[in-house]
């Protein structure tokens, strides 16, 4: 599990295709050394596994199922990607739970100056705007957000200058594809209202009740 509070810029610094999987090279001054085998680690918002260490580099292996649902199959050598390193156990929680597992594609539609900060458009995939409410949290190429408005398929987020600066999405232009994953949270009371619906558990249960508001 991550929390989306991105760790560090990398790069991808080679890329081996083979099979039925691609191998990715990627270079981080920060997590070069603190990244064992074996551990997780998210590319991109993409949870993937370290197979190989060598000083400031660490490799890991995507499948063609990992490749085809996310902007890895896009990656070249050179290009800069947010790194985080699977959340440990007695740290401090910033963010919120983001598991790795990308729902879709998304493509930024818009991008606007606001003072200091950058006000920017996604259009997502439907199937995970189903799970996206206003002011909930929403990870867009592995970094935590918060989802300031939503209409249909098109959210809006505000990207501070600190988080610009820490990560890539400030090099993001128009149409631009980004990994999206929506809140998990919002997963299960999707899935809830689904499966519970026939035993009296539906949307104005959870709204009488506070589990979710109403606009």
């Amino acid at each position: 599990m991550f929390t989306g509070i991105i760790e560090d810029i990398g790069k991808i610094a080679g890329i081996k295709k083979s099979g039925g999987k691609w191998e990715f090279k990627v270079s981080s001054k920060i997590l070069g050394g603190g990244i064992r085998e074996g551990d997780s680690v998210a590319i991109d918002g993409v949870c993937l596994t370290a197979t190989k260490i060598e000083n400031d580099m660490f490799y890991v292996d995507a499948s063609l199922e990992t490749l085809k649902l996310t902007t890895l199959y896009d990656k070249k050598v050179g290009d800069r990607v947010n790194l985080e390193r699977a959340m440990g156990t007695g740290g401090r929680f910033g963010g919120h739970f983001v598991m790795g597992h990308v729902d879709g594609i998304g493509s930024v539609v818009n991008i606007k100056k606001e003072g200091d900060s950058l006000r920017i458009d996604v259009e997502i995939p439907s199937e995970a705007s189903l799970y996206v409410v206003k002011k909930g949290s929403i990870a867009i190429d592995g970094i935590s957000l918060t989802v300031n408005e939503q209409h249909a398929n098109i959210i809006t987020v505000n990207v501070i200058p600190y988080t610009a600066s820490k990560t890539t999405i400030k090099e993001k232009g128009l149409r631009d594809k980004v990994n999206i994953e929506a809140d998990i949270i919002g997963k299960y009371v999707q899935s809830f209202v689904n499966i519970d619906q026939r035993k009296g558990l539906d949307k104005n249960f959870l709204y009488e009740h506070g589990f979710i508001k109403g606009d």
